[in-house]
């Protein structure tokens, strides 16, 4: 299928009636604002706690505007949550893809999604993956709906009414959703044209950027490619700070005066990648093709070799001080969101708490409500407010860049060990 791109409102959707399964950080949003555009959507997801907050017009997790978009919705009767799949005009599936041991995709999620919505299918029905995937996972979800439902098909054949699957990957950032999933453009791949097309139209029901219609294998990996680009760069970055370390430079100066050069952009370094994007998606090349993803291979490495450092570097620092107190600034994997998933500083923490037992670490996450669990079974960590871990503290760690942070005035850093792995201080505060 040839690349071919609509503007907004040049197609138009015929869907009344949408099942989103999967209501975690990319479902309840596209459900959300689906429903604000006037299309009855019913958001799916296992866990009951989700279900009924959804149903109360809650979110159960950090989000900018998302919970106006959730209670309006929910009060104007067009968006609820149940646990199992209704019948709908389509149906988006948003559910996690982790990946195995080996770092090749964990599948199961998408698999049991697809066995669930099968049963309610009619035929003429628009089956969208939006979970970020390798190629050919779109095709996978067909082949498992077809396998339960051999009455329908994929193209009409043999008087066979025919099902639409089409990925559409989103492309937002957390702590902007609700603005990006309007403004960005989309990629929509297709299994077939008239799969990309529909998809195109749904999601042109709100998205005010353009649609870029491909085949479906090829909208699975641009949003991988987006991903190893952006981390092959960070890996640069986290790489020089390593480097910069071991040299006695500055590398927050460094970057800077770099950066002066008209043709050089080096992102900022930090204690390495998180989420589950950046740090997951690059995995997925490297399993479709090991043998040349050296440089995307390389990159993760360097990005999950960085919680390691910092690591050391903190040990460092409270080597001479006997049963050190170690405040840990942020948990999250970016600033000012409650989201944890594969972030380096729950890693550097419980790898703090693990090395030094006799330490009592102090972790300030102003996002988050308790510890997360791989932390909440350490005995020497405690979840505390920010003022209180940075007094009591003989060394400061800043992992997250919370906007929360920058309130903490420099001066009460004063004789303290200080682990900055963002830059905030780099001005003010010598380094421990």
């Amino acid at each position: 299928m040839s690349t071919l791109t609509f503007k907004p409102g040049e197609a138009v959707s015929t869907v009344k009636q949408v099942a989103v399964i999967g209501l975690g950080y990319i479902g309840l949003p596209t459900a959300a604002i689906l429903a604000g555009n006037g299309i009855a959507v019913t958001g799916v997801d296992l866990n009951p706690a989700v279900v009924a907050a959804v149903n109360q017009g809650k979110v159960p997790f950090v989000e900018p505007d998302l919970g106006i978009h959730v209670s309006g919705a929910v009060s104007q009767g067009l968006l609820s949550a149940q646990s199992t799949p209704p019948a709908a005009d389509a149906y988006i599936v948003a559910v996690p893809t982790p990946f195995n041991a080996d770092k090749t995709a964990d599948l199961s999620y998408i698999k049991a999604a697809a066995e669930a919505l099968a049963p309610q299918l009619v035929g003429g029905e628009l089956i969208i993956l939006e979970s970020t995937s390798p190629p050919g996972t779109t095709e996978f979800m067909a082949n498992v709906v077809l396998a339960q439902r051999p009455d329908l098909s994929l193209d009409g054949s043999q008087g066979r009414p025919q099902l639409m699957f089409a990925h559409c990957p989103e492309r937002v950032l957390p702590g902007r959703i609700m603005i990006e999933m309007v403004s960005n453009d989309r990629i929509v791949g297709g299994l077939t044209h008239e799969a990309a097309v529909a998809a195109a139209a749904l999601y042109g029901t709100f998205c005010q950027g353009n649609m870029h219609l491909t085949d479906a294998a090829t909208a699975e990996m641009a949003k991988l490619v987006e991903n190893a680009y952006r981390d092959v760069n960070i890996a640069f970055a986290n790489e020089l700070s390593v480097i910069s370390g071991n040299l006695g430079i500055n590398v927050w100066d460094l970057i800077e005066l770099a950066n002066h050069h008209p043709r050089v952009d080096i992102l900022q370094p930090g204690p390495g990648v998180g989420g589950h994007c950046i740090a997951v998606d690059p995995w997925f090349i490297v399993a479709a093709d090991p043998t040349n993803s050296t440089l995307i291979r390389a990159a993760r490495e360097v990005n999950d070799s960085k919680p390691a450092h910092v690591v050391a570097d903190v040990l460092n620092a409270v080597k001479d001080i006997d049963r050190p107190v170690i405040a840990a600034l942020g948990l999250a994997f970016k600033a000012n969101i409650d989201d944890m998933r594969e972030s380096p500083a729950v890693d550097i923490v419980r790898r703090l708490a693990l090395a030094n037992p006799d330490a009592r670490i102090l972790v300030a996450a102003p996002h988050a409500d308790a510890l997360p669990r791989e932390l909440a079974g350490l005995a020497n960590i405690v979840h505390t407010e920010t003022h209180a871990a940075v007094g009591a503290a003989d060394a400061v760690v800043l992992l997250v860049d919370h906007d929360a942070f920058r309130e903490i005035d420099p001066t009460a850093l004063a004789g303290k060990k200080v682990v900055d792995t963002r830059g905030f201080w780099r001005h003010t505060v010598a380094a421990g």
